[in-house]
C-alpha cells in the first residue's frame, strides 16, 4: 500500500525529530565522558556531578520549552545547560576556571549561569534551587509574561521542607512553573528505602496540593518529550504549575568521574539492569549506522575544539580595588 504525501511528510518529520533527539542525547553523553576522561589531569579543580545515563530527561524536557523560558538546575547541571542551548565552550571553560567561562571562571561545574539561554542558575544545596525558581515564576506571573520556569531536582529534594512550601505557594498563586523530579533512586549513597517510606507517593502528594502531576520513564526520550509538552501546554493555558517525575539512573559515582558499583550501596547487577535501559542504547537502534558514525564524528570534533578553547583561555584576574567590598 502506497503512503500519501502527508504520510510521507509525517514520516520524514518523525525521522528528523528522531535524529535530533538522539544527537542531543549523544552529544551530552560524549561531552560528559570527555570530562570524565580528562578529570584526573587536574585541570578541572572543582567537583563534577555527571548525568551519564540521565540524558533523556534533560533533552525531552528542554525540547518542550521555549528559548525564552527560564531554567533552574542542581549540582548535576551539565545536561540541563546543554539541552537548554548553552554554549559548550563556555561551559568547559567554566569548569576549567577560566575567564571565558559562562560565569567568568568563578562558579565552576555546580554554578552554571547563562541568561542568554534562560539558564538562571544552578546550586548544589539540596532543595535550594526550588524557591529560587518559584521566585522567577512569581516575577513572570506579576509581569504577565508568557514564560515558564522549569526547575530540575532529585527525588531527595522532595524530603525537604522547602519543597512542600514551594509547591503550596506555586499552587496558591497558579504560577507558571514546571517542577521536574529526576528520580535516580539515590541521594549520594542512600537508596530510597532508607529515606522515604515505601508507601510514599510523590505524585500523589503534589496532586493533593491541586497541581497537575504525572510520572513517566525517564530513559525514553519520546515519553519525556510527550509528557513535558502536555505539562507545558497546561501551564501556558493559565492553569498553574505542573509536576513531572521521571525514573532514571546515573551510571557514574555521585560526584566524580569513576564508577562506584563496588563500594556496597548499589550492586553491579542493578547497574547492568539499568545499563540495558540506557537512553542512548534504547534510541540509538533507530539511527542508521552510517548516520551514527557521522554524528559521532561531528560531536567529537566539537568537543576537542571546546577543550582546546578552555585550555588556552586565560584565568580571571582579581582586581582588589574594583572587587573588594571595602573599595568604596
Amino acid at each position: 500500500m502506497k503512503t500519501s504525501s502527508i504520510d510521507q511528510l509525517s514520516l520524514s518529520t518523525k525521522q528528523k525529530n528522531c535524529k535530533l533527539l538522539f544527537k542531543e542525547m549523544l552529544r551530552i553523553r560524549l561531552i560528559e565522558e570527555a570530562i570524565a576522561e580528562r578529570y584526573n589531569q587536574q585541570n578541572m579543580r572543582c567537583p563534577v556531578h555527571l548525568s551519564i545515563g540521565q540524558e533523556a530527561v534533560a533533552v525531552g524536557v528542554c525540547k518542550a520549552a521555549l528559548h525564552s523560558d527560564y531554567l533552574i538546575s542542581t549540582h548535576r547541571a551539565h545536561a540541563h545547560y546543554l539541552a537548554k542551548g548553552g554554549d559548550l565552550k563556555r561551559m568547559i571553560a567554566e569548569i576549567y576556571g577560566k575567564a571565558t567561562g559562562c560565569c567568568g571562571g568563578r562558579g565552576g561545574s555546580m554554578h552554571l549561569i547563562d541568561q542568554s539561554v534562560g539558564m538562571m542558575g544552578s546550586t548544589p544545596i539540596v532543595g535550594g534551587s526550588i524557591p529560587v525558581g518559584v521566585g522567577y515564576a512569581f516575577a513572570s506571573h506579576l509581569r504577565k509574561e508568557d514564560r515558564i520556569t522549569i526547575i530540575f531536582f532529585g527525588e531527595g529534594t522532595t524530603e525537604e521542607g522547602v519543597f512542600a512550601e514551594s509547591i503550596n505557594f506555586a499552587s496558591l498563586r497558579k504560577l507558571p512553573v514546571l517542577f521536574v523530579c529526576e528520580n535516580n533512586l539515590y541521594s549520594v549513597y542512600s537508596p530510597l528505602n532508607v529515606r522515604q517510606p515505601d508507601e510514599r507517593d510523590r505524585v500523589g502528594i503534589v496532586r493533593s496540593h491541586g497541581i497537575w502531576a504525572k510520572k513517566g520513564f525517564g530513559n525514553d526520550v519520546e515519553e519525556v518529550l510527550n509528557l513535558s509538552t502536555e505539562a507545558v501546554q497546561w501551564i501556558r493555558q493559565g492553569n498553574g504549575p505542573a509536576f513531572l517525575e521521571f525514573d532514571t539512573y546515573r551510571h557514574r559515582e555521585h560526584c566524580g568521574p569513576n564508577f562506584d558499583n563496588d563500594i556496597g550501596y548499589r550492586t553491579p547487577e542493578e547497574f547492568e539492569i539499568w545499563k540495558k535501559k540506557c537512553p542512548i542504547s534504547l534510541y540509538g537502534s533507530r539511527i542508521d549506522p552510517a548516520e551514527y558514525d557521522k554524528i559521532h564524528a561531528e560531536i567529537k570534533a566539537e568537543i576537542e575544539e571546546a577543550f582546546h578553547f578552555a585550555e588556552t583561555s586565560p584565568f580571571p584576574q582579581f582586581n582588589p580595588e574594583s572587587e573588594s567590598p571595602y573599595a568604596h
